[in-house]
């Protein structure tokens, strides 16, 4: 099988191989994939809350830093979406294409994400985080966020997928972080 390239910091090949193991291992009832954010659930900053609220509930984080929404359809078509059938997963995914991508072609790897979980989780619910703001109020990475999840929002449709944008938890009434 091909690999993606990845930057080496990320220890790509190493963690995919890992989460095709673990998936293969089965019994996930809660899924969650995406970049660095989703990574960092079994770092030593999110590993209390992890043990505490998701471990009891079979979940399984499946995140690499530096991920882009190319890399995670990879990851999900070569090993880390089979073997098992959550009954939720959590995606987050798209920021590391801010500045690299358009809005639309992040759009697009988006849904097609969503429609690779769709068909291989087929009773899944799947809930679809906008991208989380950065950089200042007024900044053009910041502008593209909120672009693209506009563009997202619509994969929404109250029964398989929901789309939940928590911009409005990270910044205060003035914009700012």
């Amino acid at each position: 099988e091909d690999r993606l390239p990845q930057p080496a910091v990320t220890n790509f090949n190493t963690r995919h191989d890992n989460y095709v193991a673990r998936a293969k291992q089965g019994d996930i009832d809660l899924l969650f994939v995406g970049d660095s954010i989703t990574q960092n659930w079994g770092g030593a900053r999110g590993k209390e809350v992890w043990d505490k609220y998701y471990a009891p509930m079979k979940a399984a984080a499946f995140g690499v830093g530096y991920d882009r929404t190319q890399h995670l359809l990879w990851r999900l078509q070569n090993g880390e979406a089979a073997g098992f059938s959550p009954k939720a997963v959590v995606v987050m995914i798209g920021t590391n294409n801010i500045g690299l991508n358009t809005p639309a072609e992040i759009a697009a790897g988006v849904g097609a994400i969503v429609h690779e979980l769709r068909a291989r989780f087929a009773t899944a619910k799947i809930l679809l985080l906008g991208i989380f703001p950065r950089n200042a109020k007024d900044s053009r990475d910041r502008q593209l966020v909120a672009e693209t999840n506009q563009l997202i929002a619509p994969q929404h449709d109250g029964q398989r997928v929901f789309f939940l944008d928590l911009t409005d938890k990270f910044v205060g009434p003035d914009g700012n972080m």
